[in-house]
């Protein structure tokens, strides 16, 4: 490499440090506007250049990327926690310059914390995955709101969903006052709104899980994991390759048990919450239908509940199932994120299509409650 660059990104402007390794040169530019055009001609500059660059994992990173790598240059991804760790707790100026010399600096000393930058096709599909996981959080939460409606006025409790079979006639035969009323029927509204838009990316998401090589050996292979969360997992967990054991793979997921002890006194652990929220919700949506009867991690599940309780436990599933999944798809190498076929297998439809978790990939997978795993939460 003959230049190394260190970039600092915002929306109203990019930052940029590079040393010319030949001459020792030390340069710095801003970059206004900060968007794919302005980028583009200052990169020009740096046509024909031995260019390597390190920039920080946040929002906007993926342009930048592609704009890098069109002149050619090394992209350095930076992990945003890490990096600022490495700073130190001594208190010192921070502005944008000492954020792109930061990142140079690292980088020259290779010492920069990398993270992982996912091939094209896999971005799109976590962009997705992402929205639908929106779409749902956002489902759920209305429907709080109208449940909350409801006590503030003292009607009864429903145990069945609001949305689903007579429902919405339970609704309407409440005795609410017409303020009330009018923030029901507008929650309802907004549900059947978005319902709209989940039910077509549902559909292409289980298309491609059904098409795609990781996800079919995810869903074959583990008990309770079905087409969304399957395609779900792939897209959040990406190359397992880079982690270097499972338990790294638990700690990106934000599933590791955080624990803080001094002497005698240790405070009692909390999940860290770290990774991205999709997986723990693909990963906990399926720890529910794994702990099923007819589940082979039944045992481990009734195990784990007479010491932790219920809530736990699924914690602790969803823990093992992602240990699972993590050298099922590093087993597959390149495969695992390879993009799918053009012709997609079938829906499992039958039990014998779908396969059990532990053990022996011949058992069956059928409990009704499994086609709840990727429903919207009611």
């Amino acid at each position: 490499m003959s230049i190394v660059m260190g970039l600092d990104q915002h929306r109203a402007q990019i930052t940029a440090e590079w040393i010319d390794l030949r001459s020792g040169e030390v340069s710095r530019a801003r970059v206004r506007p900060a968007d794919r055009n302005g980028v583009r001609r200052f990169l020009s500059r740096f046509a024909g250049e031995q260019l390597e660059v390190a920039l920080e994992a946040t929002t906007g990173w993926r342009f930048l990327v592609e704009e890098l790598r069109a002149v050619g240059a090394g992209v350095h991804l930076a992990e945003p926690a890490e990096t600022a760790a490495l700073r130190g707790n001594k208190k010192r100026a921070k502005s944008d310059r000492a954020d792109a010399r930061h990142h140079r600096e690292l980088l020259m000393a290779g010492r920069l914390p990398e993270s992982w930058i996912p091939p094209d096709h896999i971005l799109d599909l976590r962009a997705q995955v992402r929205l639908r996981h929106t779409l749902i959080e956002q489902h759920s939460q209305w429907q709080q709101r109208i449940r909350a409606v409801l006590y503030h006025h003292g009607c009864p409790r429903r145990p069945q969903g609001l949305m689903v079979g007579d429902g919405r006639e339970w609704l309407d035969a409440q005795p609410l006052p017409e303020t009330a009323r009018q923030q029901v029927a507008v929650s309802i509204a907004v549900i059947d709104a978005l319902e709209v838009q989940l039910a077509p990316l549902s559909r292409a998401l289980r298309f491609y899980a059904r098409a795609q090589i990781g996800c079919q050996a995810l869903i074959e292979a583990y008990y309770g994991i079905g087409e969304l969360t399957a395609v779900t997992i792939l897209a959040e967990l990406g190359d397992c390759r880079r982690f270097q054991n499972s338990r790294d793979a638990v700690r990106y997921g934000g599933l590791d048990v955080t624990v803080y002890q001094s002497d005698r006194h240790r405070a009692p652990g909390h999940l860290s919450r770290q990774g991205p929220p999709a997986l723990r919700w693909a990963l906990y949506e399926a720890a529910q239908v794994a702990r099923h009867p007819r589940s082979p991690d039944r045992a481990y599940y009734e195990q784990a509940a007479s010491k932790l309780g219920g809530n736990r436990a699924c914690l602790a599933l969803a823990r093992k199932l992602l240990r699972r999944c993590f050298h099922t798809l590093r087993e597959l190498g390149d495969d695992a994120l390879a993009p799918p076929v053009t012709q997609p297998r079938p829906a499992a439809s039958s039990a014998a299509a779908r396969r059990a978790s532990s053990g022996s990939p011949h058992q069956t997978n059928a409990p009704a409650t499994r086609k709840t795993t990727d429903a919207l939460a009611a």
